[in-house]
């Protein structure tokens, strides 16, 4: 074996390099180890002593030139040996020994890429299947994809360490009871999975782009995750015009991270960014995307959707030369689609900007009865700046006092008790 670190080298140089290597290949190799035992939380046990190995011969033997192959193949002896010890899966032993082989030696084993794909995307739908909670689910594809620890996630969803693992294990546990099989659905049941799958990695990249509490407006590392995991279902089900709508919404909406915090770590609202700091990569990657799915012919989904009102700010130059009737008009669209209160609050903006502020509050002000929204600080938030623009102050700062009030996140109260502090009255109490 060949390695591309020397022998005897640092243990900490190496143990960032199997750190890195995880995070890269965790994906596929528990892909691969469950598509040979059809159990994740197995598969990713045998990954994790895989793992092991590596932190104890790597710093001795070097790091191999194919680290993820050299995982694979331990993960994949560990595999035989666990099936040698229960005698009733021999019949597994034998179908995995004639693969085997047919295969290089393990220290040269590198896994087909089209097969690497399959396995990648049968482990997505798996770890986003319906029958899991939304919580467990962004546990589960974030520790398996991602190659989060526990503690990375806790510390990104402001949680315990013990929760996160709790929903794990809880996850495991209900995928291997409800024998959901480690496959890619097919028709109506592959649309429905698919669009399980699309939230998860879209709240991901939510909780990244506008933390929902703490004292950070963004988490760059989750928006990051969410992107990676964007690009891979892209080049892995490219003819899904959903999932290319999907990556453009993500890319266009990424692009303005530097411009979305100011030198605090405050706030920026979108119309008062220095749009010169938008990341044009980004934004060209969001076209090419946004293309992709326009290409596939299909009428437009609620991704594609988003994605084409992300493209048109992207277009101003300025936010003077915003097209909000256009961005009015494609969110009407959204509307009818996939109707919902947070679509509908999104949409009194877009009216509000193109119609004028009275238009838009009075779509506002019929969602004041709507119970999913009556914690939901953007409301209060929404309805303040539609009436400050009409000129009702002492009305609008009581509305962004109270959507200080509903916020858990730090940064955004500051904003938001500011913006009610500028109209006068009162100071609130910031207790």
């Amino acid at each position: 074996m060949t390695a591309s670190t020397e022998p005897g080298g640092d243990a900490p140089g190496v143990r960032a390099s199997v750190d890195a290597v995880w995070r890269l290949e965790s994906g596929r190799i528990i892909g691969g180890l469950a598509r040979m035992v059809h159990d994740i939380g197995l598969a990713e046990e045998l990954a994790q002593d895989a793992l092991v190995a590596a932190l104890e011969q790597w710093p001795e033997s070097g790091v191999p030139d194919n680290p993820g192959a050299w995982l694979m193949a331990v993960g994949k002896r560990r595999a035989i040996d666990r099936i040698r010890r229960q005698q009733r899966f021999a019949h597994k032993l034998a179908e995995m020994g004639r693969d085997l082989e047919s295969q290089a030696p393990p220290e040269l084993d590198v896994p087909d890429e089209g097969r690497i794909e399959d396995d990648v995307l049968r482990l997505i739908f798996t770890a986003c299947h319906p029958v899991l909670s939304m919580q467990a689910r962004v546990a589960l594809t974030l520790r398996m994809l991602g190659g989060l620890t526990t503690d990375e996630i806790a510390h990104a969803f402001l949680v315990s360490e013990a929760t996160v693992a709790q929903r794990i294990v809880r996850a495991k546990r209900t995928l291997a009871d409800a024998g959901v099989p480690f496959e890619v659905p097919q028709g109506d049941d592959r649309a429905a999975r698919l669009s399980s799958v699309l939230e998860v990695v879209y709240l991901i990249f939510n909780e990244g782009y506008a933390a929902s509490a703490g004292d950070a407006w963004v988490r760059t590392d989750l928006c990051q995750e969410a992107l990676r995991l964007g690009r891979i279902l892209a080049e892995l089900a490219p003819g899904e015009p959903e999932v290319h709508g999907l990556a453009a919404l993500m890319e266009i909406q990424a692009s303005r991270t530097r411009a979305r915090t100011g030198p605090s770590g405050e706030p920026i609202p979108l119309l008062e960014q220095d749009r010169g700091r938008w990341d044009r990569l980004l934004i060209h990657r969001g076209f090419a995307s946004l293309l992709r799915a326009k290409a596939i012919g299909e009428p437009p989904g609620p991704y594609v959707l988003q994605a084409a009102i992300a493209a048109t700010h992207a277009q101003a130059l300025t936010a003077d030369e915003t097209d909000w009737t256009q961005i009015a008009s494609l969110y009407e669209i959204l509307a009818n689609l996939a109707p919902s209160p947070v679509v509908e609050l999104n949409r009194a903006v877009a009216v509000g900007r193109a119609h004028g502020p009275e238009a838009g509050l009075e779509i506002a002000d019929a969602l004041l009865d709507e119970p999913s929204l009556r914690g939901y600080h953007l409301l209060p938030s929404v309805r303040g700046d539609l009436l400050e623009r009409l000129g009702r102050r002492a009305e609008a700062r009581e509305q962004f006092e109270r959507a200080a009030e509903l916020t858990r996140n730090a940064p955004e109260r500051a904003v938001l008790l500011d913006r009610a502090a500028a109209l006068g009255g009162p100071a609130p109490d910031t207790r």
